[in-house]
């Protein structure tokens, strides 16, 4: 076995990233106290403290690094570090990983953390009938072995560069062997936060608990209270008059007046987040790939980066790696619109006119149904009639992401290329929001995963970032940048994290009361 440094890494490219578990840095200049309010959207009324299910802002916001803890973490500087883990190392093939886990923690219920912990909490994304995003990683997953109380080796059925990257996934969180279900009712995890109430849908008050690992380096508050606010104007709003401390994803047309308030901070960076239009290439009329071209040349990519996101991102490409991946082909032919072509793939399609209904919400992202009234106009001149149904917000992710032809939705993109593509793009995973399928790119998907050679690795996904951009179901008209807001009041790090909004969904652990 040899274990990965960072030099090692970077030589072999291995991952964008650092395989090392010093855990978090100490921060000398934060300070205990207070308690934070936080306003997010994506709350559901059917939420819950199960990771398998989280799939929005509020529940990754408070699962991972409030009341759980995953066994590894993606830190604010984009490198990897030991959560529950504190250190690991591969065989030369990467198919075998031995994680060593961290000694004295406990659960909110007193029991302690270990191997079996490990191993009922991922078994959890196989079980029969689980419906998890995290399925893919854990299904790679031939035999957990416990090795002792504090020490767990894993076989894979294939080698994976990026494995220890992919157990900081929010979905993977770490519960108590035995009483899971308890776990998941009550919020039993190992975080920095403990459960004091939940109401899913509408509130969660969650406390500080007395000791903790990371006591000195993270967990600031004495306790967060996270409101559900999805309502984007009613969000900027409760910011603005003192109600709350800090809000997710900043309605640009708002930020200007944001930006104005002296005792408002804005925080932007820009990560993988892109703004999509997934359609389900297994129905009709997606299934024929000259429709789905019509549709591709008859989006105005610019003028969504204008009017929806006011400048804040940039265009996409109809592939689903950002500008803040390491393997992000910025070469490659840039789709853009054209009425001609998209009149030219309808005639192979064998139609002159295409009704098609489009299913958005704002729950989707802000401005979702505004970027889809400019798609129908700019369409329509290639005799494409797009119809834009207005959802409900509530029930979106679960009535029609997944479920109808056609919608609007998000990726917050992943920090490697395998993790972004084995979610949403693998055949058969469960949030394939396309159900595309394509030889070729699965092929490569298995190749690349397994290479530790960074120029042939960067050529595979190259050829993948095509294949989906000229011939998959997903449109990509935008990457948005994580605008987001917050008092003055409030201080952090020298770096914000780029995976996810709000600090990497992670500000409840990192920030502090200035």
């Amino acid at each position: 076995m040899s274990q990965l440094n960072r030099r090692g890494l970077l030589k072999t490219g291995v991952a964008a990233g650092v395989i090392a578990a010093t855990g978090l840095p100490a921060r000398s200049a934060a300070t205990r106290g207070g308690t934070l309010r936080l306003g997010l959207n994506g709350a559901n009324t059917s939420d819950s403290f199960d990771g398998r299910t989280h799939s929005d802002a509020f529940m990754i916001n408070m699962g991972h690094g409030t009341v759980f803890d995953c066994l590894t973490e993606v830190t604010a500087a984009g490198e990897l570090i030991g959560e529950l883990a504190v250190s690991w190392e591969a065989s030369a093939d990467a198919k075998i990983w031995t994680f060593n886990l961290r000694k004295g923690v406990t659960f909110h219920n007193g029991k302690s953390f270990g191997a079996d912990d490990v191993i009922e909490s991922l078994g959890m994304h196989t079980a029969e009938g689980a419906k998890s995003a995290a399925k893919p990683i854990v299904s790679a997953i031939t035999e957990m072995k416990k090795m002792s109380e504090h020490q767990i080796q894993f076989t894979l059925a294939a080698g994976n560069a990026d494995f220890p990257f992919l157990l900081s996934d929010y979905h993977i969180l770490m519960y108590p062997a035995g009483m899971v279900d308890e776990a998941i009712a009550k919020g039993i995890g190992t975080g920095l936060y403990k459960v004091v109430s939940f109401d899913p849908g509408v509130r969660c008050v969650v406390a500080r608990v007395d000791s903790h690992y990371k006591d000195g380096r993270a967990g600031w508050f004495d306790g967060i209270e996270a409101i559900a606010i999805n309502d984007a104007s009613a969000r900027m709003n409760a910011l603005m008059t003192g109600q709350v401390d800090a809000v997710n994803r900043v309605d640009v047309k708002t930020e200007p007046l944001l930006r104005a308030n002296p005792n408002i901070n804005i925080f932007e960076v820009t990560g993988n987040q892109h703004f999509t239009f997934p359609m389900l290439t297994d129905q009709t009329p997606f299934d024929d790939i000259n429709v789905r071209k019509a549709l591709k040349y008859g989006i105005n990519r610019q003028e969504m980066v204008d009017k929806i996101l006011q400048g804040h991102g940039k265009v996409g490409n109809d592939h689903p790696i950002g500008p803040a991946n390491q393997y992000f082909a910025s070469d490659i032919p840039q789709i853009e619109l054209d009425i001609d072509k998209a009149k030219f793939y309808m005639k192979a399609a064998g139609l002159t006119e295409l009704n098609v209904d489009l299913n958005v919400s704002d729950a989707a992202f802000n401005g979702a149904t505004d970027a889809a009234q400019l798609y129908q106009a700019s369409a329509k001149g290639a005799g494409i009639n797009i119809n834009v149904n207005q959802e409900p917000a509530d029930g979106y992710w679960s009535n029609v992401w997944l479920v109808k032809g056609w919608c609007a939705s998000y990726w917050s993109g992943r920090a490697t290329e395998d993790w972004m593509f084995s979610t949403a793009y693998e055949s058969g995973v469960p949030w394939n929001d396309t159900h595309w399928e394509n030889a070729r790119f699965q092929e490569l998907l298995i190749s690349a995963r397994a290479e530790l050679d960074s120029v042939k690795r960067r050529d595979q996904y190259t050829e993948m970032q095509i294949l989906c951009s000229e011939q998959g179901g997903q449109i990509v008209p935008m990457y948005a940048n994580y605008v987001d807001a917050a008092s003055s009041k409030l201080a952090h790090g020298a770096n914000l994290g780029n995976s996810f909004q709000m600090d990497s969904s992670r500000l409840t652990e990192r920030w502090w009361f200035a």
